[in-house]
């Protein structure tokens, strides 16, 4: 029985936090469990490099995320996990893919229409501070994608655009140079919403409202002390619904555990206790895998021989992929 292929891409451009783990890591992990599924997962550091030029920060995040990923439980030799820049093969169709998209479809991107819009408020020129990472940024994607015929493509709902932009790419190659490309679909997962940060808003490194993952117990602590609550004094019945604390509890809770606290909502918990037992909650499941990342930081190169071993394994399929796009194109030997 074939196999579902499912991709996905972590960009290296930051610590990875709380909202990460529970609404990308942790389905992931368990997904990749399965027999059914052929799991890709790599560390996006050519995207990185659209969003940022920190070389520090591109190389520290990195090694942060795939210290999470194989801390949190990848089986690395059930999922494929390397690095984006190890396979030389990427960028290579991207290439290939770019001679292939129409400019006007890369114009309909939103991230680059959204970047021309802003520039357009402040009345600077629609292409100010714009570059062809950003612009052509979805094409990249498509590479990740089509090099190994992903199928599913786990992905927020900004990132839908994308995968329909690499069908439409993947499409045009087949038409032009025969069927090489399967058509990827976007899969959004309605049962893992997103986490609210500290203050309310999306948990984002852009907003610095996070909880990273792997704080030690003394700042686990007191980001989570920090979580905005209402004013309502103990004994005053709470609404779990609205409250951030409530909602950080249901991503790591039991069902039991659940009901319980929505009844001690109900019941007129103090905040202060409230954020207590999320704390312990929260550092009971973390605590093994916290020492785990702590090891693997402490030894990159352990880190670094898992990385190169994922790469040569999805080379084995990228190098034979190439020679018949290659060949597809009219770029082979002349014998």
């Amino acid at each position: 029985m074939k196999k579902n292929r499912v991709l996905t891409g972590i960009t290296t451009t930051g610590t990875p936090h709380l909202g990460n783990y529970i609404g990308a890591i942790k389905p992931a992990v368990e997904a990749s469990q399965s027999d059914q599924i052929e799991s890709f997962f790599f560390l996006a550091d050519y995207h990185a490099l659209i969003k940022t030029q920190d070389k520090s920060l591109v190389h520290q995040s990195t090694k942060e995320v795939a210290a999470c990923w194989l801390a949190l439980g990848l089986d690395t030799s059930k999922a494929m996990f390397y690095r984006q820049s190890d396979i030389p093969e990427i960028p290579e169709l991207t290439w290939l893919l770019t001679c292939m998209t129409a400019k006007g479809l890369m114009n309909r991107a939103h991230a680059y229409k959204s970047a021309v819009q802003d520039n357009s408020a402040t009345g600077e020129d629609a292409d100010h501070g714009i570059t062809m990472g950003l612009f052509s940024y979805p094409i990249l994607m498509a590479a990740d994608i089509l090099m190994f015929n992903a199928q599913i493509i786990p992905v927020g709902r900004d990132q839908v655009q994308h995968v329909e932009m690499a069908r439409d790419i993947a499409q045009r190659f087949n038409h032009h140079y025969g069927t090489f490309f399967e058509l990827p679909e976007a899969q959004i997962d309605e049962d893992h919403e997103t986490l609210l940060g500290l203050d309310g808003r999306k948990m984002s490194k852009s907003y610095k409202n996070t909880i990273p993952i792997f704080l030690s117990e003394k700042q686990l602590r007191k980001h989570v002390n920090k979580i905005k609550t209402n004013l309502l004094e103990p004994g005053v019945p709470k609404d779990p619904e609205s409250s951030i604390v409530f909602q950080l509890w249901s991503a790591f809770a039991t069902s039991e555990q659940i009901q319980e606290m929505s009844h001690q909502f109900s019941s007129g918990i103090a905040w202060g206790e409230a954020k207590q037992l999320l704390f312990e909650l929260i550092n009971s499941k973390l605590e093994r895998p916290r020492e785990i990342y702590n090891e693997l930081m402490a030894n990159p190169d352990q880190i670094e021989s898992v990385l190169l071993d994922g790469a040569e394994r999805a080379r084995h399929h990228s190098l034979e992929f190439m020679k018949e796009l290659r060949a597809a194109v009219g770029i082979q030997s002349l014998k």
